[in-house]
């Protein structure tokens, strides 16, 4: 890629941004924290400017430390307060499968689907702790973690197969809603899940709506090779970046795959000074596993355009309102001079086809 505008474009939505301490600037917006207009405002300007997506992200872990935001909304409910706040964006919840039952999932992403004619997303994670919120098993590793969250990908993909596209046939002179031969248990027995069926959701706009991952470790690159249609990755630079998009390539043969950079950003008149208090504040230097960029919108849009290699970029905002204005002012009409009207759903504008459904072809 050599073109800023041919690159996706995301930004992830983390509270008043990713520094712990971006909650006490002035401009924080923090005291709206747990508001709809908040986030309606902030994901809307981006849908409005021409973002891709809108990773919304999610923990069950609860920060500690009284200096730090504590608590944050749930990520696929915000998801879905937002479906009618945006029009083009796609909304990308994080759900962590770890002691989530896949079944509520589906459902809520295939929800989502539907609400936004096929602009959802499911961005899957794990979690080795917090096993004391639950209390239904013991801690697990890192392998385990990954393997029930490869179960949890199939079990989803399958109940948004479970209705065939043509199951509703709504015959009022019959009084027969839906064709029962095209609604398919999927009978599903892993060692984490076992799962009969079918979903309650008919079959969404996506029919397979996209699946997300952050490649973190080998685990999490295997799940991303074989599972995800959206790939996010850290580097600390633009090389290292393109050869880790390589190796993820790779593993993926033949399956398209959209991979992303996380880059931590900064924007301001007066950015390391920004940063700079930030730092004073959290009382230790910002420290990150991937790309930072601190500094002015015109770098960061020559930076954008270096990003060879990866298909896109997520911009992790340090001050999210404060960032975000200016990404929506100042970089976005550059890189995305003309927003192209709404058509069709995120499968549709990125080329990527709408999966068969498993149950119809073998019915």
């Amino acid at each position: 890629m050599s073109d800023s505008s041919e690159l996706l474009l995301a930004v992830d939505f983390a509270g008043t941004g990713i520094h712990p301490s971006s909650w006490r600037r002035d401009d924080s917006r923090a005291e709206e924290l747990f508001t709809p207009r908040y986030w309606a405002d902030l994901v809307g300007n981006a849908d409005r400017a021409g973002v891709d997506f809108a990773f919304l992200p999610d923990t069950f872990g609860v920060v500690s430390d009284a200096t730090t935001v504590r608590g944050r909304l749930e990520a696929v409910g915000l998801a879905a307060r937002l479906t009618t706040a945006t029009t083009r964006i796609g909304l990308i919840p994080t759900a962590t499968v770890t002691h989530t039952e896949p079944f509520h999932v589906a459902k809520a992403i295939q929800t989502i689907d539907h609400t936004t004619l096929g602009r959802a997303g499911w961005e899957v994670a794990v979690t080795p702790a917090v096993v004391e919120l639950f209390g239904r098993k013991d801690e697990q590793d890192t392998a385990s973690l990954w393997a029930e969250a490869h179960e949890a990908a199939e079990v989803a993909a399958r109940l948004w197969d479970s209705w065939e596209d043509d199951a509703e046939i709504r015959d009022v002179a019959t009084g027969r809603f839906i064709d029962r031969d095209k609604v398919h248990y999927i009978d599903f027995v892993g060692e984490y899940f076992s799962v009969k069926g079918s979903s309650i959701v008919p079959r969404s706009p996506q029919g397979q709506p996209l699946v997300a991952v952050t490649v973190t470790g080998d685990e999490s690159l295997e799940f991303a090779a074989h599972r995800a249609d959206l790939v996010r990755i850290r580097a600390t630079d633009l090389s290292a970046a393109s050869e880790r998009a390589g190796r993820i390539r790779a593993e993926a043969g033949d399956r398209r795959i959209f991979v992303l950079l996380d880059i931590d950003v900064l924007l301001g008149d007066d950015a390391a000074a920004d940063l700079a208090q930030l730092e004073a504040w959290a009382g230790e230097p910002y420290r990150s596993d991937t790309l930072v960029h601190v500094g002015t919108s015109e770098d960061l849009i020559e930076l954008l355009g270096d990003a060879t290699g990866v298909d896109g970029v997520t911009l992790r905002p340090l001050a999210l309102p404060s960032t975000l204005r200016r990404l929506v002012e100042n970089v976005l009409p550059v890189v995305r001079p003309e927003v192209a009207p709404t058509t069709g759903t995120l499968r549709d504008r990125l080329g990527l086809p709408r999966p068969a459904n498993r149950f119809a072809a073998a019915h």
